[in-house]
């Protein structure tokens, strides 16, 4: 299979709602326990200073980044994996805008940060571009898309999307994008995730506006956890609602497939158990 090396998650509305799918475009602006989604005791300002030292693991290749994705036993409900060149061209237009930077108390610099999340939704680099192996899975359920990768950050430092991931909510709490003509309002919140990995970050991203001229909403649910320097990032929704327990469930199964593969274990077909 031929992939580009750097995608990662994409999240498509119902396919069903015609005109909602494009093959280009991205967002711009022309002036331009459970411990929630931080690291137990390290507040997202904190977390470049006290990163934690990853433990030693081997070294993640394609072929590893593979085995280490989950599979639909791993998943809540009734999630059918999807053919890889069908999921790796999931797209939705309803990311596409131009923000509105009289939203923001800092305009621009605000305003740079939720173009920055939707660009990344619609372009799958939520934690950057990978700098080493990277393998992607989709999966559908009705009208709902979810999308899983696994991604090695060997040469940059996914610790740093993690902390813009956590300022999101302040800083892109609530704005507007505007698109021919049309006004979308996207609102961002926090989310909380099994407390897994080296630190994780969850957000809800939920785009109102129309489609075809019908009113839509659009709610993603996208959670990243990393191990060391690699990391699993999920991004699931559409325009049924929230699918936040599948996200629960990918993270916290996804995250022991991966400590499986980087340990030299094999992950189990059944979930939560080690051959």
């Amino acid at each position: 299979m031929t992939r580009r090396p750097y995608r990662l998650v994409r999240v498509l509305s119902s396919a069903l709602a015609a005109g909602t799918l494009l093959a280009t475009a991205a967002c711009s602006d022309d002036d331009g326990g459970t411990d929630g989604s931080r690291v137990s005791g390290v507040t997202a300002s904190q977390a470049a200073g006290q990163r934690q030292t990853p433990s030693p693991t081997t070294t993640l290749t394609t072929d590893r980044a593979r085995t280490a994705l989950i599979t639909e036993a791993d998943i809540e409900d009734d999630w059918t994996q999807v053919q890889d060149t069908e999921a790796e061209n999931w797209h939705d237009s309803l990311l596409i805008g131009r923000v509105d930077v009289s939203d923001f108390l800092t305009a621009k610099a605000q305003a740079a940060d939720c173009r920055r999340l939707l660009d990344s939704l619609f372009d799958d680099d939520l934690l950057g571009r990978p700098s080493g192996a990277s393998e992607l899975r989709g999966f559908e359920q009705g009208d709902s898309r979810l999308l899983y990768q696994v991604a090695s950050y060997q040469r940059t430092d996914p610790q740093d999307s993690l902390n813009w991931m956590a300022n999101l909510p302040e800083k892109c709490d609530q704005f507007t994008v505007t698109d021919g003509g049309e006004q979308r309002t996207v609102q961002v919140v926090e989310t909380s995730l099994p407390g897994v990995g080296d630190a994780r970050e969850g957000l809800r991203v939920t785009v109102r506006g129309t489609t075809g001229g019908t009113p839509a909403t659009l709610t993603l649910d996208l959670a990243a956890v990393r191990v060391g320097d690699d990391a699993i990032t999920v991004a699931a929704g559409g325009l049924d609602g929230d699918e936040d327990d599948s996200v629960e469930q990918a993270v916290r199964l996804g995250t022991q497939r991966l400590k499986d593969v980087l340990a030299g274990r094999t992950p189990s077909p059944n979930p939560g158990e080690v051959q």
